[in-house]
């Protein structure tokens, strides 16, 4: 059988995180890629640039697909030269903000957040379909998603609203972007141009926003590292939406402790045991 198997970067992939790494775990991640039919994807908030910074520094296995800007943008990494963005989903995400891009809608929020502890992040992390800002201190950000999302109406656009927590910086993270723009979305994307299904389909995350993949019907494991509010709120949601048997949490259950790409592993055991045969 072959696999889709879909892995956030920043503290499930790559261990930079307080947790620390099973020795031995990347190897074993790389040997398995080697020794299995796998189209491997990486799904991240970061960037095109950063991403393939990530994948020099921490020497990681080269992707097939990227999905990158928090599943504002996806790129083909098989063909020569220079990866290939699909203009395909740039056209299925843009179509909703009629003709805007992300720096379009400042001017529109610049108001609100300036009677916040919000500042913009940098230009680098933002991206076409993509407005991303920093909050500072904001560990309840549930009234300004409701303030941006109702500023956003006023003008008569919708928008996919993301949070998520930065714990090495202790900063919140807001990510803005098309509605249908975001991890599960750009995966089911993939699938479809690929021809892969819930079946053969396996997503690894860590944070807040992969909780979109987390709690849909697409098979997912959430590595032992997860922050512990991650965690619970993905417990809370599988239960309310019956999904318990779709979303593994890693534990350390095989040679490793569960983080980062044991956790990956160990995901891959739980739903998909006979690609696998020791983890």
């Amino acid at each position: 059988m072959s696999l889709l198997l879909c892995s956030d970067l920043d503290r499930t992939l790559i261990p930079n995180g307080a947790a620390p790494e099973s020795p031995q775990a990347r190897l074993r991640f790389q040997a398995f890629l080697q020794s299995s039919p796998v189209t491997l994807a990486y799904v991240t908030g970061r960037d095109l640039t950063l991403v393939q910074e990530a994948i020099r520094v921490y020497d990681l296995p080269h992707p097939h697909f990227v999905i990158a800007d928090v599943g504002a943008s996806v790129y083909d990494f098989r063909v020569q030269g220079a990866p290939q963005r699909l203009q395909g989903w740039d056209a299925q995400i843009g179509a909703a903000w009629e003709g805007r891009d992300a720096q379009g809608l400042i001017p529109l929020l610049a108001e609100l957040m300036a009677d916040r502890p919000c500042r913009l992040q940098e230009p680098e992390k933002q991206g076409r379909y993509k407005l991303s800002y920093y909050l500072e201190g904001e560990l309840n950000p549930e009234p300004l998603l409701r303030a941006v999302k109702q500023r956003l109406q006023g003008f008569n656009l919708d928008a996919s609203l993301i949070w998520s927590l930065d714990e090495g910086a202790g900063v919140g993270l807001l990510d803005i972007l098309p509605p249908g723009a975001n991890k599960s979305q750009a995966i089911a994307y993939l699938m479809e141009r690929q021809n892969f299904s819930l079946e053969n389909t396996l997503f690894a995350g860590d944070s807040g926003n992969d909780l979109d993949v987390l709690l849909s019907p697409i098979k997912a494991a959430l590595v032992a590292n997860a922050h512990p509010q991650v965690k619970a709120e993905a417990r809370r949601r599988i239960a309310e939406e019956n999904r318990e048997e779709t979303l593994y949490f890693a534990q350390g259950a095989g040679p490793g402790n569960g983080n980062y790409s044991d956790g990956i592993l160990e995901g891959v055991a739980h739903f998909f045991p006979e690609m696998i045969s020791e983890i």
